[in-house]
């Protein structure tokens, strides 16, 4: 259990960028983007192909990162320049870009098992310098070595680039520019009442949220060692249980602190995941119908609490309007004893 924990946290780590994406199109722009099955693989072909083809990993992944902003634009384009409803938009690039995710890759499935990967520059670094060791000093000292994981690299990784990516988003998020794209996903009226163009704040959102998405199956496929074409199936079911669960538990009052809920909700779904997937009756095949679950009831309990918090404030507004007629009551019949 505690390595599946350790397990769940190195790849909520990696799905919070993804999620992060969804919180974009869904949340900022309210904008129902299904892109994010097809852009997740293009990321990760794009990034497995170039590594595969002597390409730097710390280049193949920003490669991987503009392929997903230019899939995102033309999403953008559809919607904006050609008219089409941003949910068939979304269907339109999810199923054409199945196609296209072929020809980048050239198949359907590619080995990245004997290919230099950031994962494995970065576990060599780990090697070379005895970093594990410095990281499992505090386990060991505590009497904890068996509660340590095998190694920290991942972790430590990942934890860098959501940080670096968290940040780089909630400066974006606070300038002019930032600040037009949440209007536009608020109120686009308004916007355009200030002369602003809508059009090209949807698509550069929209551009940013796919570009995060690729950024995060780039990552992904060189955590697991290969890519796949069919990676990215259910891709947009997880970024949403991962926001809302965030949202849920952990609040969404500032942009700094949503950003954080949805990294949290994020390692907080996987935590499930993995728990749920220990379970005797519960197997590898029924990932799905664990991850429905999950966003039913991250979807369905916030809702529940929220009614029963609501009848539980008008109880007491009603016990309270009586204690007050009770008084205003005594009251009276004071004023007309004391008459009489």
């Amino acid at each position: 259990m505690i390595t599946s924990l350790y397990g769940a946290l190195e790849t909520g780590l990696i799905y919070a960028i993804m999620a992060l994406g969804v919180y974009i199109s869904f949340r900022i722009l309210d904008f129902p983007d299904l892109t994010v099955d097809g852009s997740f693989v293009t990321g990760g072909g794009v990034a497995a192909i170039s590594i595969i083809g002597g390409v730097d990993p710390i280049v193949a992944t920003l490669l991987g990162f503009v392929a997903g902003f230019l899939v995102g634009c033309i999403t953008g384009l559809l919607h904006t320049k050609g008219n089409i409803n941003p949910l068939l938009a979304g269907i339109i690039m999810m199923i054409g870009l199945y196609s296209v995710n072929l020809r980048i890759m050239g198949q359907a499935n590619l080995s990245l098992l004997n290919e230099t990967t950031l994962f494995s520059q970065l576990k060599g670094i780990f090697d070379s310098l005895s970093l594990d060791a410095a990281f499992f000093a505090p386990y060991e000292w505590l009497g904890l070595s068996a509660y340590a994981p095998r190694s920290f690299y991942a972790i430590v990784m990942m934890f860098l680039v959501v940080l670096i990516v968290k940040k780089s988003l909630d400066i974006f998020l606070q300038t002019e520019t930032g600040l037009a794209l949440r209007a536009t996903g608020d109120n686009q009226t308004m916007v355009r009442s200030f002369s602003a163009n809508t059009n090209v704040y949807i698509i550069l959102g929209i551009g940013l949220a796919n570009a995060l998405v690729a950024l995060s199956g780039a990552l992904v496929v060189q955590y697991n060692g290969f890519a796949d074409v069919n990676l990215g199936v259910g891709m947009i079911v997880v970024g949403l249980a991962s926001v809302i669960i965030g949202e849920v538990l952990f609040g969404k009052k500032t942009i700094v602190r949503t950003t954080l809920a949805v990294i949290c909700g994020a390692i907080v779904y996987r935590a499930i995941y993995a728990m749920a997937l220990r379970v005797d009756f519960l197997e590898a095949s029924d990932m799905k119908l664990i991850t429905a679950l999950i966003v039913v009831a991250a979807l369905v309990i916030p809702n529940m609490l929220q009614k029963s918090s609501e009848k539980r404030q008008f109880k007491k507004s009603q016990k309270a309007l009586g204690r007050v007629k009770q008084q205003k009551g005594e009251v009276q019949i004071a004023n007309v004893k004391s008459n009489s």
